[in-house]
């Protein structure tokens, strides 16, 4: 009953990003055209069709050279579905649709679109080690390879919370991602991944072929299978998308899931791990390895600047320390904007203070295209719904992650949206003096940058600057204020 009480709260927070909807109506149109005899094939080539790029990559598959022995030139979804069966075509739709649901539904977020990337590897890695067989088998197989991990990638996606949770758990030793899951959910990757399948209505085969396999299981041999190539793909996955692994450690694990599975998939272990070298090598060269290689490089590179990020907002917190509180107030302001501005690489800064006459006015700024913007930056203080009296209301800084969002938009004023038509996140920093909110620190990445967060740690440095600046606006002159 708690479980059953948690998918419903778990669903109804992924239904609150309409795309999830979407795509749970998509497969289960096409798991309905699929089960209907009707041979024109009528419903699932409106599926098909209904998709221009969808249209695209089917025919593009039908014709490549997997494929070729099926017929080749196939210009027509109804085609394809002569040449290739119901069943394939269907099982393939599925597939592209799980992969361009979570593609183009991703966050910026470099640990979402690895996870993406390793599930999108692992189904590589079933299509190659399917297709030399049944055609329909092998689309199945690709299917449940990437169900198996469709309940991470909800969790990773989603449930941006409790993942960090999950990775703390994961990454103190104790457990693995898996376990730390069931741990932080009550419920398993695997139960969600079965609970999509379900309402999905993906066909019972499917949702077996999702499971563990165990070499010594009595199981009918098509799920026996199913299952060896889910796992079989997804564990050498896992190994070749591993990071900081040695390449001897590298081939001595893969060889050791050949031996493990190679019975099962009727193939010697020896040919299961020169298929998984020649894949590995394509795959770097312009497949999804070389995009995991580049997104860790990238997830690296943020890490060390995160460190360094804190270590320069202290350093700029102590030199204000180290100021009077009779120092003028535009050096000051300066320092801190400059000291936000290198810490967290943003794209530009800007403080608006506030003036007399009821309104926050920008009065200096840092970064690309900040002079050209400064005069048309300012806004009244009376209330009004959008994300900057929002700021001036709060005891603490806050943080945009996604300013493209349709539903930020709508909180975003229209001076801020004509002059920062560019920005992907921001940050907003409310500074107090005299129980009020004298002034406001912004900062920002643009679309051009490298989609990050602040954390948690950088935030509270932030905040403790924008503190620190209260001081000196408590001891400014009122006409000191008026002329900055």
């Amino acid at each position: 009953m708690v479980k059953a009480a948690l998918l419903d709260k778990l669903w109804a927070r992924m239904s609150e990003r309409g795309d999830f909807p979407m795509l749970s109506q998509s497969l289960r149109t096409t798991m309905a055209a699929m089960k209907n005899d009707d041979l024109d094939f009528t419903g699932l080539v409106q599926v098909v069709l209904s998709d221009f790029a969808l249209t695209q990559k089917v025919l593009r598959l039908a014709n490549s050279a997997m494929y070729m022995a099926f017929g080749g030139n196939i210009t027509t979804v109804t085609r394809a579905l002569m040449v290739l069966g119901m069943d394939a075509v269907g099982h393939l739709v599925v597939g592209l649709k799980l992969v361009d649901h979570f593609h183009h539904s991703a966050p910026h977020r470099i640990d979402a679109k690895l996870e993406l990337n390793r599930t999108m590897l692992s189904g590589c890695v079933a299509r190659k080690l399917t297709e030399h067989g049944d055609l329909r088998e092998g689309e199945e197989a690709v299917v449940c390879t990437l169900m198996r991990q469709v309940g991470k990638l909800l969790v990773v996606f989603y449930l941006e919370a409790e993942w960090e949770q999950i990775r703390r758990k994961a990454s103190a030793g104790d457990m693995d991602e898996s376990a730390a899951c069931a741990a932080v959910l009550g419920v398993s990757f695997e139960e969600l991944g079965q609970e999509a399948a379900t309402r999905w209505r993906l066909p019972d085969t499917i949702r077996a072929g999702m499971g563990n396999y165990e070499p010594d299981a009595k199981e009918p041999p098509q799920i026996h299978w199913l299952r060896a190539v889910t796992n079989f793909s997804t564990d050498v996955a896992g190994v070749l998308s591993a990071a900081d692994m040695a390449e001897h450690t590298r081939e001595v694990q893969i060889a050791e899931l050949a031996q493990h599975y190679g019975r099962a998939l009727g193939s010697e272990p020896d040919e299961l791990v020169q298929m998984t070298v020649a894949l590995a090598r394509e795959e770097a060269g312009e497949g999804f390895m070389r995009e995991i290689d580049e997104l860790r490089a990238n997830a690296d590179a943020i890490a060390r600047a995160s460190v360094n990020a804190e270590a320069r907002i202290a350093a700029g917190l102590e030199d204000l320390r180290a100021l009077p509180s009779e120092n003028a107030l535009a050096p000051v302001l300066a320092l801190a904007s400059e000291t936000v501005l290198a810490g967290l690489s943003f794209t530009r800064t800007v403080v608006f203070v506030r003036q007399g006459s009821g309104f926050y006015k920008a009065r200096l700024g840092f970064g690309r295209d900040v002079e050209r913007a400064l005069p048309s930056l300012f806004f009244k203080e009376a209330f009004e719904p959008d994300v900057f009296h929002l700021a001036i209301a709060n005891s603490v800084g806050i943080f945009i992650e996604n300013a493209r969002d349709p539903k930020m938009l709508a909180r975003l004023p229209m001076w801020y949206r004509n002059a920062f038509d560019d920005a992907r996140s921001f940050v907003l920093l409310p500074v107090t003096a005299h129980q009020s909110t004298v002034a406001l620190l912004y900062g920002d990445w643009s679309l051009s940058e490298e989609p990050r967060k602040v954390s948690q740690t950088q935030m509270s440095a932030l905040n403790e600057l924008a503190r620190e600046l209260g001081r000196f606006f408590a001891h400014a002159p009122a006409r000191e204020l008026e002329t900055l």
